[in-house]
């Protein structure tokens, strides 16, 4: 669709009890600024009767007690289904007694679950998040005892050792519930399991113990403000001073993140980046060692190797050679254009700062001095073209017409904040029902602070034949308008809303039969996957376009020659940037594959290995510089990576040149969106693309856009 088109398109009809979005540019305005008078008007209406959501089971606004009494009742009602479920005789089990009732409990208990838990991330009651926090806590406890139930694990064993199926997806979800209890030992001997379970314990500790270490606030350096030349006021402002007037600068990520990108003196930069590598010395140093070992015994009592394969051994990678395999071709691919990367880096500190070595510290600080010479583009001003408002209006028309669906404003409906809004979204031809989503985006206290997507409802197929629909929750904290000033997004939000949205749809157009392969709940590897190819759109100038609008002249769009400089402004550097990132994936993937590795001497290996003969700053802990290989990504820290390669495969093979093309969309949305997890994700890539997915187009997009 032509943009002109785009911005002038009318609707014709308008439901009295929703509001069709559908509209971008001044179009979008008037039909917003009459959806705020009709919100207006119906605040000051009279209460009347929220109005249900036809086929969701998600409960909104409860009180602590009730909360706690839902998660109760289910818990009771699950022990009562798992009980009925082991009771079954080996010799009588069946498909109908043993999976469907386990199947049709994860369906209709998960919006109960998550009706007791997403409270805490959005409420603004104190006593109400603690309720969701108690419970969550009491539902863990339960889920943990039920996946370690031996009479339950019998019997869906023998209907798998029986091999009657009934489809291809309910011979994966019974696969899938007999790993998740092997998984947890329950295929081993009595003590082997109990071995398990210890360890289990002794790793949950020791990572606690971990977290805690690296959240001390009390580490800090202190500096002048010339020390400190080149960080704004606005952030010099936030630091606290010591008695004598110096600045004290705590080793935080984002105080760190900010000096090391933005401070003009290179001996700053460094005192920052090595204290940042030491923090906690040998402590969680010691904690990494000790958390690394355990999980290779845990691993080899369930019967793999080492704990690296036990952590690849459920993604898309499947073994940790084809992770080595992956990281390494891309860092080969990577090489050339890395060392010009690095050595146009070299080129202006030696202009700015004579004969002095450049450093690991210096990465951030010079490639943003080149992106500064190179690229004309002031985010701040940049900033006036993203009015919350026709940004959402512009989202919702480009996935509405992508993937041929249509969402409607159900006005009235119940929620926990007047700033929530709930969306129904219907198939565009059918106008058949796919779901629902909670739009909770502005700011405001005792809210979660990122942006990201809840599942409060999987989708699922009863044994009855009628569809459960899915329900998600996107949440952000954006800037709200204001007294006559519009609420403006930064380009980063932009992506960031465009990614989250991806999550939301790809929710909501799974058409898996089993409410466990719905949605959201896939394959860790694959799972970022759509929501990356979505977020390639906003580069694309069209889109660009379709989406932004002067704040005092929505008009206006962003320039063409933004646009292009967008475009080259992400892939700055990136090769570079990218290295070090695969570094931390080797290191992560290494300790985790072998026994008896020294941290410290193979992070001193790696280092210049990989980044082009940089050596590792003096000193550096690798538990402290990059603490994901420690605790929440432990030998799976290249996802990002995977995810974000094969993301943009997709997006050059089928989208590029026509990113709104509805026919691809469609095949997108089928083909892509629709199994959810109950197909292998290399066989959904290839279904879509007609072929293997590859590492070529991510490699070629960097080259294209190099410096």
């Amino acid at each position: 669709m032509k943009e002109s088109e785009g911005k002038s398109e009318k609707i014709a009809k308008h439901n009295k009890e929703r509001n069709l979005l559908a509209l971008t540019g001044a179009a979008a305005l008037l039909a917003l600024a009459a959806n705020l008078a009709f919100s207006a008007f119906n605040s000051h209406r009279k209460k009347t009767k929220k109005k249900d959501l036809p086929g969701s089971n998600v409960r909104v606004n409860l009180s602590p007690s009730e909360i706690l009494r839902l998660a109760d009742r289910i818990i009771a009602n699950s022990k009562a289904v798992h009980d009925k479920v082991a009771s079954v005789p080996l010799d009588k089990v069946s498909i109908v007694n043993v999976v469907s009732p386990l199947a049709e409990l994860e369906a209709e208990q998960f919006p109960l679950i998550q009706s007791c838990v997403f409270p805490k991330f959005v409420s603004t009651s104190d006593e109400v998040r603690k309720a969701s926090a108690e419970a969550e806590r009491r539902l863990d406890a339960h889920a943990l005892m039920c996946s370690m139930r031996e009479d339950v694990y019998l019997v869906i064993k023998a209907v798998a050792t029986r091999g009657e199926w009934t489809s291809a997806e309910a011979k994966c979800y019974i696969k899938s519930l007999v790993r998740e209890f092997e998984r947890n030992g329950l295929n081993l001997t009595v003590t082997k399991r109990e071995e398990v379970q210890r360890l289990r314990t002794q790793l949950d500790e020791l990572s606690l113990q971990y977290i805690k270490n690296l959240n001390d606030r009390s580490t800090f350096l202190l500096f002048s403000e010339v020390e400190l030349a080149g960080l704004p006021p606005e952030f010099l402002k936030g630091l606290d001073k010591a008695e004598d007037g110096k600045f004290k600068v705590n080793l935080r990520s984002n105080f760190v993140a900010a000096v090391l990108e933005l401070c003009k003196v290179g001996r700053t930069r460094r005192m920052v980046a090595v204290a940042y590598g030491k923090r906690c010395g040998d402590v969680n140093l010691s904690v990494l060692e000790n958390l690394v070992q355990l999980r290779h015994k845990y691993a080899r009592l369930l019967g793999y190797s080492n704990y690296a394969d036990y952590a690849v051994d459920l993604r898309m990678a499947k073994t940790t050679s084809k992770v080595f395999e992956f990281l390494e071709d891309i860092s080969i691919n990577l090489t050339d254009l890395a060392t010009k990367e690095l050595n146009m880096l070299k080129d202006l500190k030696k202009k700015e700062e004579g004969e002095v070595s450049f450093g690991i510290e210096d990465l951030l600080y010079y490639a943003k001095r080149v992106e500064e010479q190179k690229f004309d583009i002031d985010f701040g001003a940049l900033k006036q073209y993203f009015p919350v408002n026709l940004v959402l209006s512009g989202v919702f028309k480009i996935f509405q017409d992508l993937f041929g669906l249509r969402f409607e404003e159900i006005l009235d409906a119940e929620v926990w904040h007047g700033d929530v809004r709930v969306f129904s979204v219907f198939d565009l031809s059918s106008r058949e029902l796919f779901g629902y989503f909670y739009q909770d985006i502005y700011a405001r206290e005792g809210k979660y602070g990122q942006t990201c997507v809840v599942a409060l409802q999987n989708g699922a197929l009863s044994s009855n034949g009628a569809r459960q629909v899915p329900v998600a929750l996107l949440i952000s904290q954006f800037e709200k308008d204001i007294s006559g000033h519009p609420g403006l997004l930064r380009f980063s939000e932009v992506v960031n809303l465009f990614h989250e949205f991806g999550h939301v749809v790809q929710h909501i157009c799974n058409r898996a039969s089993f409410a466990r392969f719905s949605g959201l709940r896939i394959d860790p590897d694959f799972v970022e996957i759509p929501a990356q190819v979505l977020e390639n759109l906003c580069y694309e100038s069209f889109v660009l376009k379709l989406i932004s609008g002067f704040h005092q002249d929505i008009t206006k769009p962003i320039k063409d020659d933004i646009c292009k400089s967008l475009k080259r402004w992400r892939h700055s550097f990136s090769a570079l940037k990218l290295k070090q990132e695969i570094l931390y994936c080797l290191y992560d993937q290494i300790i985790h594959s072998a026994d008896n590795i020294d941290v410290v001497e193979l992070f001193k290996h790696l280092h210049p290995k990989v980044m082009l003969g940089l050596p590792a700053l003096e000193g550096t802990n690798p538990a402290s510089c990059f603490p994901r290989s420690a605790i929440g990504y432990e030998a799976a820290c290249y996802s990002r990576i995977w995810s974000e390669v094969f993301a943009s495969d997709v997006f050059a093979s089928k989208f590029h040149g026509d990113p709104l093309n509805q026919y691809i969309g469609m095949q997108f949305r089928n083909k892509v969106f629709g199994p959810g997890g109950a197909k292998e994700p290399i066989e959904v890539l290839s279904d879509f693309l007609g072929r293997e997915p590859s590492i070529q187009a991510f490699v070629d997009s960097k080259s294209e856009y190099s410096l």
